[in-house]
């Protein structure tokens, strides 16, 4: 893990900063119109760094809080973040060489979108685990810095879905899918996952359709590698 490397990493997340400034932004808009403060929103978004997580916490978010609520949201976030596991393992062969102060502070920086560039590089033969710290600290930073300018916008829009913000977060994932593609291979785990967690959100009530087409795809892709 070099500094070499580290500076590679965040150089290569600049293409896709406007995507990620406009996803924080989504959370700020709507976390201000959920009534939390300027300061309450950016500390959320700089402790938690999740952005789904974040979201749909929103969607349960209210005034007064109950110990129940409470844990409700909890598990909520828990469920939705399970896909870390999955994402973290892959990283393993990567990352598990490294010393533990290397690797264990690296990983609280883990989010999709660094994680998927990161994933391409050392698909490519790159080694440098600097690369996916200067991608994950990057994120981080335009998550944040986001997250300030939407609330200080989305504040005064009366309904950000009207707008199409709620529109960024597919998009943004859509764009972060078609860099990885490597063949007709992949159309199986991600077929899979996209028509089983489609299913789980039809059949079941809340989150869980992310964690259950997340595990549905990568058992598939394991049987297709």
């Amino acid at each position: 893990m070099t500094l070499a490397g580290t500076v590679e990493g965040a150089r290569a997340m600049l293409p896709l900063l406007p995507g990620l400034t406009v996803f924080g932004m989504a959370f700020g808009a709507a976390a201000a119109q959920r009534g939390l403060s300027l300061a309450e929103a950016t500390l959320f978004s700089g402790a938690v760094f999740a952005g789904l997580a974040q979201m749909a916490t929103l969607e349960a978010w209210s005034e007064h809080f109950t110990f129940g609520a409470l844990v409700a949201i909890g598990f909520l976030t828990f469920a939705v973040n399970l896909r870390h596991v999955l994402m973290a393992a892959a990283l393993r062969p990567w990352l598990g060489p490294l010393p533990a102060w290397q690797s264990y502070p690296a990983l609280l920086v883990l989010a999709d979108k660094n994680w998927a560039l990161a994933m391409r590089y050392h698909g490519q033969g790159g080694m440098d685990g600097g690369y996916f710290l200067g991608a994950g600290l990057v994120t981080w930073f335009l998550w944040v810095v986001g997250t300030l300018a939407g609330h200080l916008i989305g504040g005064g829009i009366p309904d950000p879905k009207a707008m199409g913000v709620d529109l960024v977060v597919p998009a943004f994932y859509i764009a972060m899918l078609v860099p990885n593609w490597r063949g007709r291979r992949e159309s199986v785990a991600w077929g899979v996952a996209a028509a089983v967690s489609i299913a789980a959100s039809v059949l079941l009530p809340g989150w869980w359709f992310i964690v259950i087409g997340a595990v549905a795809g990568a058992v598939a892709g394991g049987f297709t590698d």
